[in-house]
């Protein structure tokens, strides 16, 4: 069988492109595998951060063959006829937002007949909403056999606009590719943080959408025993979380890393950290979730999209009674104020480390394949 991945890969960085990564070196065990890459991911204008590149050192060691610019009608022609001409058995794309509807639409709807198109979906309807996001989801549903989807929410926003849809529901496998965990005392002297303190972690990138604002109003609320990491790159103006943390009356406690975090320093933030806190208005699920899994770390979750799901009755984390302040605020309280829950989650992330294997998703992938 041969199995085609249209999708972004290293050079570009970001949570797509790292699970891109580990899906094909799970994928080469079952198949023959070739990755295709972009050759533009977003045009510069529309992307938010600093760069949408990684350093060559951290490139993967097989090529991905860069085919699709995004932006570039012609290009859409030229990757469908170079993918045809492999012959792959299966296309796999993933989707998270409605900007790549035209592109790989096209190449979905251009493949031969005798080769299945799945894609993965993050997101079906994004977290930043636009008029626009629902024509053009529904172009790029139509041109596919199947779905993979990565929570129950997924599934039902895939629902509510493809009913007839054929998919599975496999969640977001634990990334295992930011190395071990390292001794918690080494990893805060890494990071630059007391050791001895209850420490609280938001990582990733800082989008309106994951409510950092709301996280730094309820850790205003918290005593001097806490200090807080925010670790991630803004996608945006910063200007709004920076008066919350200039204003925060325990701002001293606050340690900001207003920057993208590379592989390589992942571990000692995770690890120098008691609890990865995601106080998040909207979600589907969280890549987040899947690095606290790996380093075990315990969560606290806003009841929104696939989190509760994920984290709440899987028992890996607490959620929240509400999205507010208040209500992340009596969570954390909560945690470290009995023993039992942290055994608790302990014992269930590591139940789930074994469930969510690279392996197992592949298998459910090609499972699925076959029944196409």
């Amino acid at each position: 069988m041969k199995a085609a991945i249209l999708s972004c890969f290293p050079p570009f960085r970001g949570g797509i492109s790292q699970f891109n990564t580990s899906l094909y070196e799970e994928l080469s065990g079952i198949c023959t595998v070739r990755a295709y890459n972009f050759k533009r991911q977003y045009p510069e204008f529309l992307f938010p951060g600093k760069t949408q590149y990684i350093e060559d050192s951290c490139r993967p060691p097989f090529e991905a063959v860069a085919v699709l610019d995004t932006a570039n009608p012609l290009s859409y022609i030229r990757t469908a006829r170079i993918i045809s001409a492999w012959e792959p058995d299966l296309l796999l794309m993933r989707y998270w937002m409605p900007y790549f509807a035209p592109s790989q639409g096209y190449v979905a709807r251009h493949m031969p007949r005798n080769c299945k198109v799945i894609s993965i979906l993050d997101n079906v309807i994004p977290h930043e909403r636009h008029f626009f996001d629902r024509p053009l989801t529904s172009y790029y549903l139509k041109g596919h056999d199947g779905f993979v989807v990565l929570c129950n929410a997924v599934r039902d926003d895939l629902m509510s606009i493809m009913p007839d849809a054929r998919y599975i529901v496999s969640p977001h496998p634990v990334y295992s590719n930011f190395g071990e965990a390292v001794p918690r005392l080494r990893a805060a002297q890494s990071v630059g943080v007391d050791p001895s303190m209850k420490t609280l972690l938001f990582f990733g990138l800082i989008r309106e959408y994951k409510g950092l604002d709301i996280l730094l109003e309820a850790f205003a609320m918290l005593d001097d025993s806490y200090q807080l990491i925010i670790a991630g790159e803004p996608y945006g103006s910063f200007e709004r979380y920076r008066r919350l943390i200039d204003t925060n009356p325990n701002r001293s406690r606050i340690h900001l890393f207003d920057r993208f975090i590379s592989d390589s320093e992942v571990a000692d933030f995770f690890c120098a950290s008691d609890l990865c806190v995601l106080p998040y208005r909207s979600a589907t699920q969280s890549g987040i979730s899947s690095i606290a899994y790996h380093f075990e770390l315990p969560m606290i979750t806003t009841a929104v999209g696939g989190l509760r799901e994920m984290i709440g009755e899987r028992g890996t984390g607490l959620v929240t009674d509400s999205i507010s302040p208040e209500a992340v605020k009596e969570a954390v309280i909560r945690y470290f104020s009995d023993g039992s829950i942290r055994s608790g989650c302990m014992e269930a992330i590591r139940r789930e480390k074994d469930r969510l294997s690279w392996k197992r998703f592949c298998t459910n992938l090609i499972d699925f394949y076959n029944t196409l």
